[in-house]
């Protein structure tokens, strides 16, 4: 699904749904920008990451 995206490409779409998921923490919960499935692409993101052996800080949801 991301072999034609360099480590760096799949680390920055990664990083992005967890700059996201900062951002609706900082709303407080009042607001959900994110559902399942930024969720489900984090998760299929993150184990593409650990197969490539990059580093990459956890979401926590």
């Amino acid at each position: 699904m991301f072999d034609n995206l360099s480590d760096q490409a799949v680390l920055r779409l990664y990083e992005n749904i967890r700059h996201q998921v900062a951002a609706d923490k900082a709303l407080g919960g009042r607001y959900r920008l994110l559902g399942k499935s930024a969720s489900e692409r984090a998760e299929r993101l993150g184990r593409e990451l650990t197969g490539r052996g990059v580093k990459f800080t956890t979401i926590e949801w």
